[in-house]
């Protein structure tokens, strides 16, 4: 009899910490590697928050919280869902979990039995698939291509729809590509939707304020008021914040399904930190200026990258709406040689010759679901940007 269970030879490790941790791996042992692998805002946790973060420390806040959060925190994420969504939920509909990450699990465990079908666009965020496949679901990926800005369309939803569907994964703006839904692409999908009234939506929103461009973020149960009874409007603090590292994530929907996400929590990590807690009520109740401020320069950082992966030989790459991920094709390298004579084959093979002839870390299009294309995040200094580009155009032109 194994000793390690049968469920985890169904899933992988995920290839972008995977990427985060080979690059810091070879930074420790001398090499000169500019990582562009991890989904992590170069800025810090904004003052204000870490003072709040003190403050409950002094004020002994260091004891156990409720499994879905303070009353507090779930207040001000109620304000923040009327303030910025303009949709109405009571604290009993809200949770909070370690990570956006976390919530997400919770949900698909509470809700998957054997056989369920979960519909995910691709290319997807790495974990949708494989904590589908954890909680016994199954994965229905639905590839979605360039030319689509790769978004799902309604067409393709339909047709992925089954009589075992369970969920659709909604990513706004999306993880890796940075693509965003408009009102008008999210609206064609809530159609679809409305004619399936066993099918539930989980909205993942953790790229929120990361809009480019005049792009007017929505989230479906906003353009849809009836679907908000069988959607679960996902978010957090770590990526609009600068808080990754403080682990606090947020959901909110139909009591039924908050109350089973709960009692997965009650019995897993019970809750998140407190003293994280106290900080996100300052984050969603304190000053919000600084984040149109941060949102520019990831904007100025966006435009630099997209312009000179269009500039290296056998790469194009669209401009996205969102996030802080540009999503190259690579499709022009493949079958070209490296100058030590190897062929490139595939896209891991393209991010694998720039890790090892420029130490430039980037993630696979593979590993979210489309190939071949890479990801690339943005999320740190112009200065390590602009010789990162630097180094993956030398590296193109020395292709043969």
């Amino acid at each position: 009899m194994a000793f390690i269970a049968d469920r985890l030879s169904r899933i992988k490790p995920s290839p972008t910490i995977a990427v985060t941790t080979k690059a810091a791996e070879l930074k420790a042992a001398g090499v000169d590697v500019i990582g562009l692998g991890a989904g992590e805002p170069d800025f810090d946790t904004p003052d204000n928050i870490k003072d709040a973060a003190k403050a409950a420390l002094d004020a002994g806040k260091t004891k156990y919280t409720p499994v879905a959060g303070t009353p507090e925190l779930r207040k001000a994420i109620v304000a923040k869902f009327k303030r910025e969504n303009d949709l109405e939920y009571t604290i009993d509909e809200i949770t909070v979990g370690c990570g956006g990450k976390q919530t997400l699990f919770n949900a698909l465990f509470a809700t998957l039995n054997p056989g369920d079908e979960v519909v995910i666009p691709a290319p997807y965020w790495v974990s949708y698939p494989d904590m589908t496949l954890m909680a016994e679901g199954v994965p229905v990926v639905v590839e979605c291509q360039e030319e689509n800005d790769f978004k799902i369309t309604a067409a393709e939803l339909e047709a992925a729809i089954t009589p075992k569907t369970k969920w659709v994964v909604l990513n706004s703006p999306s993880n890796p590509t940075g693509a965003a839904y408009s009102r008008a692409e999210l609206r064609a999908i809530a159609d679809v939707l409305l004619k399936h009234e066993n099918v539930w939506v989980m909205s993942d929103d953790m790229y929120e304020h990361l809009v480019y461009d005049g792009f007017e973020f929505t989230t479906i149960a906003q353009v849809e008021p009836k679907l908000k009874s069988r959607t679960l409007t996902c978010n957090g603090v770590s990526k609009s914040y600068a808080m990754t590292g403080w682990r606090l994530g947020y959901a909110a929907g139909p009591v039924e399904l908050i109350k089973a996400i709960n009692k997965v929590q009650s019995q897993s990590s019970t809750h998140t930190s407190s003293i994280s807690q106290a900080a996100s009520v300052e984050a969603l109740n304190g000053p919000q200026d600084f984040l149109k401020e941060r949102a520019a320069v990831f904007k100025e950082r966006r435009d630099l990258v997209v312009k000179a992966m269009n500039e290296c030989e056998g790469l194009t790459c669209k401009k996205p709406e969102g996030a802080f991920y540009v999503y190259p094709s690579c499709a022009g390298t493949i079958g070209k040689k490296t100058p030590d004579g190897k062929v490139i084959e595939t896209d891991t093979d393209f991010v694998t010759y720039l890790l090892e002839s420029e130490g430039v870390a980037a993630v696979q299009g593979s590993a979210f679901g489309l190939a071949p294309y890479f990801r690339i995040s943005y999320a740190t200094s112009t200065e390590a940007l602009t010789e990162a580009c630097a180094r993956i155009k030398r590296a193109c032109a020395a292709l043969k």
